[in-house]
């Protein structure tokens, strides 16, 4: 089921959206990884899952959580709800689960669309996750307004390692400097001109 409906939206989303990645050669193979993109529409993690080959699991507001069917849909896909706004113990012990079992996990560290734009702080729950799990962050920059029949970029980083920052990142200064370094990763490759490596 997971796989077929997965297909009908990738056509959906190359049709209305061509989308293009760059750096797949960044994403592991079979390890875990936390994936983590700047967050530009309610879409933009759908076309990650969609056009990703291994499968991508999510953490979405509980907001979205809203009746059977959206629960149901979402088991399919691996998106698990998650409190904003206060530490959401159970989705933090999902996240190091899924890790663990070397899967991949996106989250938007802005915790909302246009964060950043918006003045909002980032969150450090990806930096602090990352490192308790000994898994890197896989940074993103989606490039794109998500207008019908425009071209949407995937703009994917290397992987940022913080495994040496296991016990350091519990101070909050730490985690908040570690925060801010990925933000500008992440707006760099949001701002990168690519369209010399689409013609690689």
């Amino acid at each position: 089921m997971r796989q077929f409906v997965k297909f009908i939206f990738k056509i959906i989303a190359i049709i209305l959206y061509r989308p293009k990645i760059v750096g797949k050669e960044n994403l592991p193979k079979d390890t875990g990884a936390l994936l983590c993109p700047n967050h530009v529409h309610n879409l933009d993690s759908a076309v990650i899952v969609a056009m990703f080959k291994r499968k991508v699991n999510v953490l979405a507001k509980e907001e979205l959580f809203i009746n059977k069917f959206v629960c149901w849909w979402a088991d399919v896909f691996g998106v698990y709800p998650v409190k904003r706004g206060k530490a959401d113990l159970q989705a933090i012990k999902i996240s190091l689960k899924l890790l663990k079992n070397d899967e991949l996990l996106l989250m938007f560290p802005e915790g909302t669309r246009h964060g950043l734009e918006k003045g909002k702080k980032a969150k450090n729950g990806a930096v602090l996750i990352a490192a308790t799990a000994e898994k890197p962050i896989i940074p993103i920059g989606i490039q794109g307004n998500f207008k019908p029949f425009t071209k949407v970029i995937i703009n994917i980083g290397k992987p940022i390692d913080y495994l040496k920052y296991k016990e350091e990142v519990k101070d909050k200064e730490v985690a908040t400097k570690l925060t801010s370094e990925l933000m500008e990763k992440i707006v760099e490759l949001r701002d990168e001109k690519v369209n010399k490596k689409l013609k690689k």
